[in-house]
């Protein structure tokens, strides 16, 4: 019995000095009928603890029974909270602010498998034909079942240069998908722009890292210098843009927004409960808008996209979005190790949850892939191209191939480049027309 009320009083000590370091304010503000330590539950598990220590066929330390009861309790809530040793911590820290080793992609659990929330632009993921929603089974074949998520993310990082082999499920495959991929230090620029015609800007956000808000506006910037000082309209493009820091997809939010709410959050504790709003200021003068997104743009990226909708400052173009809406909140611990706990659910300015819901899109759009059709010379044939043709009865004579064409040359290649992206500039085009129109 010493046996069993020293692994008691060391349990309890653990379970109170965890209590102290996540949430020393939250017993304070919320006691609730039930907040007593449960003593029996507690028992058993000073028993199997014993019986692990007398009985398993090899010895374990203190120290690794202890971390795997942790992980078991944020194992069994959902599938974002997680314990964090200080070697996954440093690690998320490095994701946060933009550079560190691995494949590039980011990650969930479904029923036991790795799920791809989304590849990351410009990594060995994307290059190599990872896609969202595809189900990593096998890691080296080693089958993916079984583990935590950090387990696997654990083995799927590794030195620069390295190969590992992933097998992948995916929809509307027939068999399981092998892929090797070379690992690499992922150094993600979040921010890409570009101008797509004369006038109309295109943003790209891969994800959102602290320094994304600032990046965003000085691409914009850059876009309007481009164009003489405005710009007739921009597409925002989430697409596989899996989320990252909370304040700067609040920021990239109030850069198109004037007034009024971004975000809300609602936990259980007040801590949790927060709410963001615009400040004075459109960096394209409510010039059209067009976000893109898909089924691998999560978290952060619906925050953007719900805030945008709501207000009816943006057309929402593409799929049905992840529908990641819950808050973590990480937690540092003793010894460097933190707990990410799920706190609260986040809130669209006019009510909606994104938690497994998603953000639906204004105009949805298919996946689809062009390609150039071989056209046959009768389809060429023009009336200027028929013998004895009539003029059109102006002076300034018949117009020269490929005048009074203007779009059908440019737009094209775009299209095939990337259909979606194309019916957005054809969008922006329409609205900028209605716009002049005072429509």
């Amino acid at each position: 019995m010493r046996f069993n009320r020293s692994l008691y009083t060391l349990f309890a000590g653990v379970v109170l000095g965890f209590f102290v370091a996540i949430g020393h304010d939250v017993l304070a503000e919320k006691q609730a009928p039930d907040s007593a330590l449960p003593l029996e539950d507690l028992r058993t598990f000073t028993e199997v603890f014993s019986r692990i220590k007398r009985d398993y066929v090899e010895d374990v330390d203190d120290q690794t029974l202890l971390r795997s009861a942790i992980r078991g309790m944020l194992s069994g809530l959902d599938p974002h909270s997680a314990y964090l040793d200080p070697k996954e911590y440093k690690d998320l820290q490095a994701g946060t602010s933009g550079e560190f080793g691995g494949l590039g992609i980011e990650v969930g659990m479904e029923n036991g498998f790795v799920k791809v929330i989304a590849p990351i632009d410009d990594t060995p993921a994307s290059r190599a034909g990872i896609q969202a929603g595809d189900l990593i089974v096998r890691i080296d074949g080693k089958p993916v079942k079984g583990m935590s998520l950090s387990e696997a993310v654990s083995l799927m990082r590794g030195k620069p240069g390295t190969d590992i082999d992933l097998t992948l499920v995916r929809d509307g495959a027939d068999q399981p998908i092998e892929v090797t991929i070379t690992r690499a230090v992922i150094e993600v620029k979040s921010v890409k722009s570009r101008m797509l015609e004369p006038g109309f800007g295109y943003v790209r956000i891969t994800n959102f890292q602290s320094n994304t808000g600032p990046a965003a506006r000085q691409a914009i910037d850059a876009l309007k210098a481009q164009s003489g000082g405005d710009l007739k309209g921009l597409v925002l493009d989430l697409r596989n843009n899996p989320g990252g820091v909370l304040n700067a997809a609040v920021e990239v939010s109030d850069a198109f927004l004037a007034d009024g709410r971004i975000v809300y959050t609602e936990g259980r504790i007040d801590r949790a409960e927060m709410s963001f709003s615009a400040t004075p200021d459109d960096v394209i003068s409510d010039a059209p808008l067009v976000v893109l997104v898909n089924g691998g743009s999560a978290s952060a990226s619906e925050i953007v996209a719900g805030a945008l909708q709501d207000h009816k400052r943006a057309v929402i173009m593409g799929s049905q979005t992840f529908g990641k809406g819950s808050v973590q909140t990480i937690l540092p611990l003793q010894g460097g190790a933190a707990v990410k706990l799920t706190t609260a659910r986040y809130f669209t300015p006019d009510g909606r949850s994104i938690q497994a819901e998603g953000i639906a899109p204004d105009v949805e759009l298919q996946r689809l892939e062009l390609t150039a059709a071989q056209d046959s010379a009768m389809d060429r044939v023009k009336e200027a191209d028929l013998e004895r043709h009539l003029s059109n009865g102006q002076s300034g004579g018949e117009p020269a191939d490929g005048e009074g064409t203007e779009g059908t040359g440019d737009d094209a290649p775009l299209a095939a480049e990337d259909y979606a992206l194309s019916e957005a500039l054809n969008l922006l085009k329409g609205l900028n027309i209605l716009r002049a129109r005072g429509q």
